[in-house]
């Protein structure tokens, strides 16, 4: 078998083909073999992919986590099988029986890449145009931990730079989220992003035609990328020669993202299945594979068959990714030597530690003074700007109403904008109205590591960014939703803006943690309990989503309101003997059971309120802790939130009652709305003496 290069350009031996060819062979052998799948798009995208992995792409086998490594984002995850076959062949830990057990129980290799899981994925794909925003975010973070470490050095030669590769199929383009993400890009001219289109022209129900008619590639002309086309062989294959040149040319584009549109021919060059919707997501079938493996020279009485000549050329990425790795750290030693602060700060930040001191920045609210939780927030991120460097983040443009500016001087901005205080290191980002996007480029920033991001809206719009907050609980990433206006509490926006069944559904997600704080001190304690929960290990972070008020609440002694951090504690306790009624409350309603707390006092029924700003992390706490705070002794007890009651069932139990909301708000004073809808002390004491009533039955 030849081993000369057939063109000055690109190193492309027969050795090299017959490893595309057999990536083709091993994804329809996984599919087949279980049954289920999808073997069209790996087998068409596998010249694509062994050129990245193989021919393009700076990284470490051996070391996945290399920080000077580029990212891969397959987006288009139903073809999980196009990243874990060159994985298995670049030699990341996937062995041959990974593929054979694909989509099993307990296999490393499961219907869709999965984060944390199996080693090389860079994130969990699988929701089309996720994976899209995710790199989006990726090559902003890249950006942003550069201006944190080196942001003097010449473009290119920093040991931080390198680049950020997706693929994405017509499902990822169509999404709506990845035209947020992608206009974003365009707009912070993200040059370390090179996004690669599989245009096959086919989905799950046929030919694309059924669905969109738009050009694609003049639509990312209009975003403000550098586009290319890139044509198939004559036969139909994908050309790696032309792919490769592409990529060369994308490179070398600095100030703008790349998108290279790849015609492809989807189970190419399957006899019968190519070119149809059946190959999407369907086993080929016996025949077919076996015709196929005939067309590429493969034995069709034999599975899953690699020979050794190829592995072992394959392999040779090890070899590769030692000395680019080798290389890289040389320019690292000689960065540490010449930037030892900003070394120092790359050693905390990398190992997940905070500043010295930090907590000390917290500022501590007065007692009494009634202030909006958002507006205590917003103090609370500017202080610890001030000295957390990695912390970051932005709003859906509603900055000004979520208080998330960390730094009004500073915004992340790409050179040439023309706004006074854009860097392209800058503090602030502005994500612009993209809800969905900006949350899935969360995600991307918190994968690729080295900063801390959080992003604003309004609570009720968390709904378009749901399939994203999902993700970043299925991955246990530390970013942080700041969700204000709270409830129906904002007012004459009315109920379109009025979060009622939100809370609830948003607790429901495993894994997100929702912190609903009660006053500004609790606000103050949720966040540093945020900061001191996120961690650098594998399923070991989370998400939290914090719920903020847009009206000014009363705030309370800061050394009580330390409890928070637990999710939940006493507030007030009873007083004239044990507490024979406990009354629970969150965020801006935790106020009206103090109120009922003291009539109920002054009618001689001691009474203690709890403040439960956040219910998981109420959960985590021991039962001897939670029995504590809520005596199993005391039946009497009353919930009451300014949402739909759900949440409240398990705690307030059969003799329980719950003071909630469970139909849509309406355009009113929030004074107004509260008092009409009943959300008052006396009818939270009204409730307890039920209560009460109902525990003596």
């Amino acid at each position: 078998m030849s081993t000369k290069p057939t063109t000055t350009d690109l190193e492309w031996t027969d050795l090299d083909q017959r490893a595309v060819d057999t990536a083709r062979v091993l994804a329809m052998d996984s599919v087949q073999k279980v049954g289920n799948g999808h073997p069209g798009t790996a087998m068409s995208l596998a010249p694509a992919a062994y050129t990245l992995f193989q021919k393009v792409m700076r990284h470490d086998p051996a070391d996945a986590d290399w920080t000077g490594r580029d990212r891969f984002v397959l987006s288009a995850g139903h073809s999980s099988l196009t990243l874990y076959i060159q994985l298995y062949l670049a030699g990341f830990g996937l062995e041959l029986d990974d593929l054979k057990s694909f989509r099993t129980w307990g296999s490393k290799t499961p219907g869709h890449p999965e984060y944390g899981h199996t080693v090389g994925v860079e994130t969990t794909t699988g929701p089309l145009g996720q994976g899209v925003a995710n790199a989006v975010g990726m090559a902003m973070a890249a950006r942003y931990e550069r201006g944190l470490f080196d942001p003097d050095t010449a473009a290119g030669e920093s040991p931080f730079d390198h680049y950020v590769y997706a693929i994405a199929g017509d499902g990822c383009l169509q999404e709506g989220i990845s035209a947020e993400a992608s206009s974003m890009a365009g707009h912070q001219k993200l040059g370390n992003l090179i996004l690669l289109w599989d245009d096959n022209h086919i989905s799950i129900e046929g030919d694309t035609e059924t669905a969109i008619s738009e050009d694609t590639v003049k639509r990312y002309e209009a975003y403000g990328w550098h586009v290319q086309r890139v044509e198939p062989k004559e036969n139909g294959d994908l050309d790696p020669h032309a792919l490769y040149e592409a990529i060369q040319r994308a490179k070398a584009v600095t100030d703008k993202p790349s998108f290279i549109a790849m015609r492809s021919i989807i189970a190419w060059p399957a006899p019968n299945a190519q070119n149809t919707e059946a190959a999407h997501g369907s086993a080929l079938g016996d025949e077919e594979v076996a015709a196929t493996k005939r067309v590429l020279g493969f034995d069709p009485e034999r599975t899953f068959e690699v020979s050794d000549e190829v592995i072992a050329h394959t392999r040779r990425a090890l070899d590769r990714g030692a000395q680019a790795k080798a290389e890289w750290e040389k320019g690292f030693a000689a960065w540490r030597t010449s930037q030892p602060e900003r070394a120092a700060e790359f050693d905390r930040i990398a190992a997940g530690e905070l500043p010295a001191g930090w907590e000390e920045k917290l500022p501590v609210f007065e007692a009494g003074k009634g202030v909006a939780t958002r507006a205590a927030s917003g103090k609370v991120l500017q202080a610890l700007g001030a000295v957390i460097p990695e912390l970051w983040g932005g709003s859906a443009d509603l900055a000004g109403s979520n208080n998330t500016t960390i730094d009004k001087t500073s915004s992340f901005l790409p050179a040439g904008n023309p706004l006074p205080e854009a860097s392209p290191y800058g503090r602030t980002i502005h994500f612009g109205i993209r809800e969905h996007s900006m949350a899935a480029e969360m995600n991307g920033i918190a994968l690729h590591g080295n900063t801390r991001v959080y992003g604003g809206t309004f609570l009720v719009f968390s709904d378009y960014m749901r399939n994203a907050v999902r993700l970043s609980a299925l991955m246990h990433l530390p970013v942080t939703y700041v969700w204000t206006h709270d409830s129906i509490g904002l007012g004459e926006d009315g109920p379109t803006h009025q979060p009622v069944e939100h809370l609830a559904s948003l607790r429901a997600i495993p894994g997100l943690n929702v912190v609903r704080p009660a006053d500004a001190n609790e606000t103050a304690v949720a966040w540093r309990e945020i900061l001191k929960r996120w961690t650098k290990e594998f399923g070991k972070g989370a998400p939290h989503g914090l719920a903020l008020t847009r009206q000014g609440v009363p705030t309370y002694d800061r050394e009580v309101t330390e409890g928070a951090a637990r999710g939940g504690y006493v507030l007030f306790d009873a007083e004239g003997g044990e507490p024979r009624v406990i009354l629970i409350g969150t965020g801006s309603e935790v106020q009206l059971a103090v109120e009922a707390r003291e009539q109920l006092q002054a009618a001689g029924v001691p009474t203690r309120v709890v403040s439960m700003p956040s219910v998981e992390w109420f959960e985590e706490q021991d039962q001897g802790y939670r029995d504590s705070v809520l005596p199993p002794s005391v039946k009497a007890r009353v919930a009451v939130e300014a949402g739909i009651g759900l949440t409240w069932h398990r705690y307030v139990g059969d003799a329980g009652r719950i003071v909630s909301l469970e139909h849509f708000g309406a355009s009113a004073d929030g004074k107004v709305l509260f008092r009409e809808f009943g959300f008052t002390a006396d009818a939270v004491a009204a409730a307890a003496r039920e209560s009460l009533e109902a525990a003596q039955r």
